[in-house]
């Protein structure tokens, strides 16, 4: 019923009626229709065969002007086929050996283990710059859009580096050497630039870890969130509220609906695009930015022209135009779970609420947090192994405060930014208590024992589901709860016991009988340890060993200490790790009927760690010379 009276409402009432074949013909495109088409763009950019661009586009042609959808759905897939293909072939170094010269931020600046990185416009191409010491310092402070002398060595990728930073446009890497002068940038980074820096100003009366959590929620900038945090909403399901979405983009064309109802149909068309490009250029045109303000442009558009049109086709005709202009984002996980997730409230947000019990607004919001989800699991379980069973109850804890938070940070903080001093303090009085709630919220539900959807509880639940369906309401309700309580029960039962696994590159995890030992040798970055720990349903430990001497040791192990208060924290002589003790060579110490013995503490600790009966599982891999 609703797609007909899409269709009565999208159809040309003052063309002459036709028969046969050109009635067809003259028809606008079904949602339907539309949604194949955006699927058809999405596996021809996932294809990246090289096609001949012209021939491409002929089809796609042929396809707009006799008005037919098969024909235009051939040409889609053809085109973004083609035009993948020719941006991979594009992701290539500008050339290898030394580079000097004046280049432009791409993104912002990030550390990460010490280093700082930034991706940088060179000869044409995207390079990720990587910089230490004077020059991660002197780059620090630079945002996108701005110029920077650079002057280093360019290196091409790897083939897995090169497959990870590809959504990105990155074909090389750019050891920076030396940094130079500056200067601000284009109008528009400059004007974005200024706005950003004014709103994170207002925020420093927030508490380190607030301010981080205000970044994520207003610009989707989530560089400074410290690791544990960030896995807190990683645990709980609850990352979606740290990135730019729809209900961002919504509450910036309202800030200037006063001005746009002034306005006729063109100026307010007009002005809205502009208001768009430049909350783009704020956030930096993340993947969800971009579903998000296609959409809102397909809107402004719509109205403009008088033509409403059903979510699910904005989404669709936004998907299939974005992947037109840069057919990489296929790849994209971030895009992918945006789009996923807003077709599944387009889809299946109403029914589930309708088919819920309890009062409306309750069933409401509970209805499109499952529609979202079960969107996006499949997502969640092949990329990230799971989805967590805590996110609902987390999402309609969370959520509700989301919106009041995203709309007081960006007026209020605005405010905040330009007064600054005490006023802004007060400002933020709402933005620190509603922070301090969604923090809260993560927090307590990351460490709720409730396990993790993975690819076989999908498949029971969709049979379940399925069967329930065909049956009753009642019996879909009560065999989806049962499901997932069997499935809260697997991560408990397959917590066996664990010898000598290495859960992250040069991390190994001892677990028996309730006991658990945790030896960390330089393993990759915090948050990857944090998220190894919660893959494998860890819980507590009660030994930590450092073998590395250092701040960068003790920045790496410090999130894990705070996530997981051990009983005994080991490290060598001269860790700045708060509350280690230092191990000499031949302690040792029995957790259960696990046995850790220092072999030698000079110059870094060297343990190992035997299980029940004397039986040794496998020793930490020997760290690296020097």
């Amino acid at each position: 019923m609703a797609e007909r009276s899409a269709r009565a409402q999208l159809t040309d009432k003052t063309a002459p009626p036709r028969t046969g074949a050109a009635t067809g013909a003259s028809k606008p495109m079904s949602d339907f229709a539309t949604v194949v088409l955006a699927v058809a763009a999405a596996a021809g950019a996932w294809a990246a065969r090289p096609l001949p661009l012209v021939a491409a586009a002929a089809v796609a042609g042929a396809g707009v002007a006799l008005r037919r959808p098969l024909v235009l759905c051939l040409g889609a897939a053809l085109l973004t086929s083609t035009l993948a293909a020719r941006s991979w072939a594009g992701l290539h170094p500008p050339g290898q050996g030394r580079w000097s010269g004046r280049t432009t931020l791409v993104d912002d600046p990030e550390r990460v283990t010490g280093a700082l990185r930034v991706i940088v416009r060179v000869g044409g191409k995207r390079v990720e710059a990587w910089a230490r010491g004077p020059s991660a310092r002197a780059l620090d402070d630079r945002l996108a859009g701005e110029r920077v002398w650079l002057e280093g060595h360019v290196q091409a990728l790897s083939p897995e580096v090169r497959a990870r930073l590809a959504p990105r446009h990155v074909g090389a890497r750019f050891a920076v050497e030396r940094v130079g002068g500056w200067a601000p940038g284009a109008t528009a980074s400059r004007l974005a630039n200024g706005i950003r820096r004014t709103l994170l100003a207002g925020a420093a009366s927030l508490p380190p870890d607030r301010r981080a959590l205000f970044a994520g929620f207003v610009l989707g900038d989530d560089r400074d969130e410290p690791a544990d945090v960030a896995d807190d909403f990683k645990a709980s399901g609850l990352t979606h509220l740290l990135v730019v979405s729809g209900e961002n983009v919504a509450f910036v064309l309202g800030l200037f609906g006063p001005l746009l109802r002034r306005m006729g149909l063109r100026g307010r068309l007009v002005v809205g695009l502009v208001v768009l490009a430049l909350f783009g250029v704020v956030t930096r045109w993340e993947p969800s930015v971009l579903r998000a303000e296609a959409m809102a442009a397909l809107v402004l558009v719509a109205a403009a022209a008088g033509r409403p049109a059903s979510t699910l086709r904005l989404l669709a005709l936004g998907v299939t135009g974005l992947l037109l202009v840069d057919p990489l984002l296929v790849r994209s996980v971030g895009f992918v779970l945006s789009v996923g997730a807003c077709a599944g409230i387009a889809v299946l947000g109403r029914p589930l609420a309708r088919a819920l019990p309890g009062p409306r607004p309750l069933a409401s919001a509970l209805g499109v947090t499952l529609a979202a989800q079960a969107a996006v699991a499949p997502v969640l379980v092949t990329v990230f192994g799971g989805v967590p069973l805590a996110t609902v109850p987390a999402n309609l804890l969370a959520v509700p405060a989301a919106g009041p938070l995203t709309a007081w940070g960006m007026s209020g903080g605005l405010a905040a930014g330009l007064v600054g001093g005490t006023a802004a303090r007060v400002v933020h009085l709402p933005t620190s208590l509603l922070l301090a709630w969604v923090a809260t919220v993560a927090r307590h539900a990351a460490a709720a024992p409730l396990g993790r959807l993975q690819g076989a509880h999908l498949g029971a639940l969709a049979a379940t589901a399925a069967v329930a369906a065909a049956l009753r309401r009642r019996s879909l309700l009560v065999g989806g709860c049962a499901a997932v309580a069997a499935v809260a029960v697997v991560p408990a039962l397959s917590a066996g016991a664990v010898s000598g696994q290495e859960v992250s590159p040069g991390a190994r995890l001892w677990r028996h009988s309730g006991a658990t030992v945790l030896v960390v040798d330089g393993a990759r970055s915090a948050p990857a340890l944090l998220g190894a720990l919660r893959a494998k349903s860890v819980r507590r430990l009660d030994v930590v060993v450092v073998t590395r001497p250092g701040p960068a040791a003790a920045a790496l192990v410090a999130p894990v200490v705070r996530r997981f208060p051990p009983r005994l924290l080991l490290a060598p002589t001269g860790s700045p790790v708060p509350g280690a003790t230092v191990a000499h060579e031949g302690a040792t110490v029995a957790v259960g009927p696990i046995e850790v013995s220092v072999e030698a503490d000079h110059p870094r600790l060297v343990v190992r760690v035997s299980g029940p009966g004397g039986s040794p599982p496998p020793a930490p891999t020997p760290p690296p010379p020097g």
